[in-house]
């Protein structure tokens, strides 16, 4: 049985091929043009298998009240073009197969849950810190929404003393975590992109005071029991130990826990178990999920 799934990027989208266990068979890949352009692209792509669900990882925000006539539509995007769409609906109706959608991080959140670096535990919080930064959290099982969906990246953080840009570069807020800390705010303090530093450059210590901020306000608000960190800055392998000790520094021995200390910290804030295909495998298990629940 085949399952489709599809990961909505605001710059490309990505198509799969696979199966419940989240094994990719078939991919392709489309830059995000408009609806009238990307949407035809997707189906063409997907339709060609005989998919039995699809599962959707989306930028947002998205529309995610299943009691909202909305539902699955995404919703104040910066890509006006994309502002009020029906995702959901569209390419479940086109494809004639029954679909899911979450946020990108919500899905990366639940296969790093179900199978990567959180399987056996009961909570987990998935970061992704890129082009922007978002995050994921799942409790018992079941991925976070509320209101509408957790939006970590835009948390509000302390600015350091040294930071000449204290204010980040979010249209929306001032210092909060994506416009302090994402790769386009690293390259609009610098002048370099992330990618072109080396590991001595000053940027990795704001990089890393500011991600260990985000870890420790969500150790103190919602107790995960591991933290991973993906996305495109964290490839910088060496911010991890950075993070990991500042993160220590900055909760002050006041979380007791064997996790939460020198000796246990390596293993609780950590890099995807799965790699890059997080995304991917996410969109799979969320079309399994529409299957299921069809059935």
């Amino acid at each position: 049985m085949f399952i489709g799934a599809l990961e909505a990027g605001g710059t490309k989208m990505v198509c799969s091929i696979g199966n419940p266990q989240g094994s990719v068979l078939q991919r392709a890949s489309f830059p995000t043009a408009s609806p009238e352009v990307t949407i035809p692209q997707i189906v063409d792509f997907i339709g060609k298998f005989d998919v039995a669900a699809l599962g959707i990882g989306s930028f947002g925000p998205l529309d995610l009240n299943p009691d909202s006539p909305d539902y699955g539509s995404i919703t104040n995007t910066p890509k006006t073009e994309w502002q009020g769409y029906p995702l959901l609906r569209e390419l479940s109706a086109r494809l004639g197969v029954p679909a899911a959608i979450d946020t990108d991080v919500n899905a990366a959140a639940l296969a790093e849950y179900t199978m990567g670096a959180g399987k056996g535990l009961s909570s987990l919080l998935y970061m992704t810190v890129g082009t922007g930064i978002g995050g994921g959290l799942v409790l018992d099982g079941k991925v976070v929404h509320g209101l509408v969906h957790p939006e970590i990246g835009h948390m509000f953080l302390a600015p350091r003393e040294e930071d000449t840009m204290p204010d980040g570069i979010c249209p929306f807020h001032s210092h909060c975590l994506e416009g302090l800390a994402s790769g386009p705010a690293i390259e609009k303090r610098w002048g370099l992109s992330a990618k072109l530093m080396t590991e001595d450059h000053p940027a990795w210590a704001l990089e890393a005071d500011y991600l260990a901020q985000m870890c420790a306000n969500m150790i103190v608000a919602v107790s995960p029991e591991i933290i991973v960190l993906g996305g495109g800055v964290m490839q910088q392998a060496h911010l991890f130990p950075r993070i990991r000790k500042r993160t220590l520094e900055l909760l002050g021995g006041y979380v007791a826990s064997p996790r939460l200390t020198p000796e246990g910290i390596d293993g609780y804030i950590v890099p995807p178990a799965l790699g890059i295909n997080s995304g991917v495998a996410g969109a799979l298990l969320l079309g399994a999920r529409a299957l299921e629940a069809r059935d």
